[in-house]
């Protein structure tokens, strides 16, 4: 056949192999026995908080809409990897078929891309509360909170979009063999046998103009935040202001300081197995540790906890 009447085929595999984090079976075992409680505690904490929230009528504001937001997106963004990784740490090949593959990256890449937007929002809820908080309700509307969800969700959507749909328009003729526990990006344009500049450069404007608009817009709410703060006269309100951005400037600072290790680094210092775990630091560790940040730093969910467990889990006295 020549060159004139050759065909271009897109060679699709029925399903891909998972190389997953190690091949010792020993080392496998170990990361079962500590990742199944951290998955747990993951997927509890952050649908309790979602319960939490909406069982107590006074977390009924604004700052707790998004932090139930924020915590059903952690047990979906935990839940589109962790049992999936679970499982194949206790088989002896792991696979997975080719259309589960692009439906996990899809949904990955847009709840990881829509949390980084829903911070965003988050730090503009606290600029308004910290800023006019006798305005705060009136400011931050319903329908306002809803745009913003709606805005967060939208993005992560179209950016999710745009890279599995990209990805999954390449051909795969040569190895199977992801060399991660997941349908990650750059493991898959690593084992394409086309030109993957489109793809890395998608990757590098799409996720990049996110992250740094994201952190411009948390970086400029704080720095409203800091102005309205020492305006304050009173060490009392001040202290408000730092409990009430608190948690949510830990939360920001686990999040994206796991993503400068990732990604701000020097391509000289990779290493694949040091990669391998911080990505599943990022994957579930990070939305287990969000419900401990904010219950163990915030008095009101506190305080709500305490009513929920009197409420429902103590028995009532029966005067007879």
């Amino acid at each position: 056949m020549t060159p004139e009447n050759a065909t271009w085929v897109r060679v699709v595999p029925a399903e891909f192999i998972l190389l997953g984090i190690t091949d010792r079976w020993d080392l496998r075992l170990t990361l079962f026995l500590v990742f199944l409680p951290v998955y747990l505690m993951s997927l509890l904490g952050n649908v309790g908080m979602v319960l939490l929230i909406r069982v107590d009528a006074r977390l009924h504001t604004p700052m707790y809409f998004f932090l139930a937001s924020l915590s059903l997106l952690d047990a979906c963004y935990s839940s589109a990897i962790g049992p999936k990784m679970l499982a194949d740490l206790m088989r002896p090949r792991a696979t997975i078929p080719y259309a589960a593959c692009a439906l996990q990256m899809f949904v990955f890449a847009g709840l990881a891309d829509a949390e980084c937007c829903l911070l965003a929002a988050m730090a503009y809820d606290r600029y308004v509360a910290v800023g006019n908080p006798l305005l705060y309700t009136r400011a931050m509307s319903r329908r306002l909170c809803l745009s913003l969800l709606g805005a967060s969700g939208l993005g992560g959507a179209v950016s999710a979009l745009v890279h599995t749909t990209f990805t999954f328009r390449l051909s795969f003729c040569g190895s199977r063999e992801v060399n991660s526990f997941f349908c990650d990006i750059p493991p898959l344009l690593a084992i394409s046998c086309d030109d993957t500049s489109l793809n890395q450069l998608l990757l590098f404007t799409v996720c990049g103009s996110i992250q740094t608009a994201t952190v411009l817009a948390i970086g400029v709410s704080y720095g409203f935040i800091a102005g309205a703060v020492t305006r304050m006269r009173s060490a009392q309100g001040r202290g408000r202001a730092a409990s009430t951005c608190g948690s949510h400037l830990a939360a920001v600072a686990v999040l994206y300081g796991t993503l400068a290790f990732m990604y701000l680094r020097p391509s000289s210092s990779y290493a694949l197995d040091t990669d391998k775990m911080a990505s599943v630091f990022y994957t579930l560790v990070i939305p287990a540790l969000n419900p401990l940040i904010y219950s163990l730093r915030n008095k009101e969910v506190q305080g709500a906890l305490g009513r929920t467990w009197a409420r429902f889990c103590r028995p009532q006295w029966d005067p007879r």
